[in-house]
């Protein structure tokens, strides 16, 4: 795991499995992002048995399958969607071919796990939605910033228990380190990433959901600009919306890539929290000039103020969650109406973003 680069941070948990060996098989394509690599590491932890990986690049199949030994090389992705034993697909393709992947998976009848962002397209988002009602798969997302982190973890459980009361505002803060020369060609191209707001504020716009308990919520602004990036005319290097949710709660989110290189991690994700008898702070990835380990979470209510250091004591039931999912026909990982929302979200917010000239 790559605490320098966001792109191949892909963290380790508990072994939890909740499944016997066997019982639930997957496997991995399109590894065009590093977060396949977290990806599959939550899925195994969980029990899961990874069998086949396939990629159009064979030094990337190659290179994957010495990280997960046993795995084996698939010429096609056809040799994996016509193995009877492979109940799920998770790929981490290029963004804008993500939702067409996932349909096609599904049709096949497999469940589909995709990192974010899961569309770039509101056109794709209604393709999947069909694929989804026709096939009755799952299509699920991998929202690392709040299912791979303990302290956005642990921060959902202290909301259920009624820790601040009812949350009224959330503010998340998504700042990357932008490493330029080691990123792929796609990674600059609008039309392959489909732009910051799209791409990284998925992550913003879900955990506003989640914390809130919104179903449904409108975009009331947002702006994109490039302001360091100029070698780069199609990347947006800053992003930022507001958003209201059906019960009144409010968010603002920001993200960027401008995370200068004297941080010791990729970027300094942070959360703030607003209920009505109280706040959480989270400092997700590094509490910067004082602890380089993440998951520090500060919660102040009418009881005190308090710190939790959560890295290793919290785990991450997402995944799991998705496996039993998968084979019980519930949905208690995700709903698949939250998954497609935060992606809607994002998505008109990136569409209807005002641009900045700086």
């Amino acid at each position: 795991m790559s605490k320098a680069d966001g792109m191949n941070y892909a963290p380790k948990g508990e072994t939890k499995q909740v499944v016997a060996p066997g019982e639930f098989v997957f496997a991995a394509t399109n590894l065009d992002h590093g977060h396949i690599y977290g990806m599959c590491n939550g899925l195994i932890e969980a029990g899961a048995e990874l069998r086949w990986v396939y990629d159009a690049d064979p030094a990337k199949a190659e290179t994957f399958a010495k990280h997960y030994p046993g795995v084996r090389i698939a010429g096609s992705l056809e040799a994996i969607l016509e193995d009877a034993d492979v109940q799920l697909v998770a790929a981490a393709a290029i963004p804008s071919l993500r939702g067409p992947l996932g349909v096609r998976v599904m049709r096949s009848g497999k469940h589909y796990f995709t990192d974010k962002a899961p569309f770039t397209t509101l056109e794709q988002l209604e393709e999947a939605r069909a694929a989804v009602s026709e096939t009755g798969q799952k299509y699920a997302v991998y929202y690392s910033e709040r299912l791979h982190v303990e302290s956005a973890i642990h921060a959902g459980e202290l909301i259920r228990q009624g820790a601040i009361g009812r949350v009224v505002q959330v503010m998340g803060l998504g700042p990357h380190r932008l490493n330029a020369p080691s990123r792929p060609d796609w990674f600059f191209r609008k039309e392959n990433y489909g732009g910051i707001l799209c791409d990284i504020g998925s992550h913003q716009v879900e955990q506003f959901l989640y914390f809130t308990g919104n179903k449904e919520a409108k975009v009331l602004s947002s702006k994109v600009a490039n302001y360091a990036a100029k070698d780069y005319p199609e990347l947006e290097d800053f992003g930022d919306m507001t958003l209201v949710g059906e019960n009144g709660a409010t968010g603002y989110f920001r993200v960027d890539w401008l995370t200068p290189n004297g941080l010791g991690t990729w970027g300094d994700g942070r959360m703030l929290i607003l209920g009505t008898e109280g706040y959480i702070e989270l400092r997700k990835y590094i509490d910067i000039a004082r602890e380089s380990e993440g998951d520090q979470l500060y919660l102040v209510n009418g009881e005190g103020e308090h710190h939790m250091r959560l890295s290793g004591k919290v785990g991450f039931p997402f995944f799991g969650e998705l496996i039993l999912d998968c084979l019980n026909g519930t949905e208690k990982a995700m709903t698949q109406e939250h998954t497609f929302k935060a992606a809607e979200l994002s998505l008109i917010a990136q569409r209807d973003a005002i641009r900045v000239e700086g």
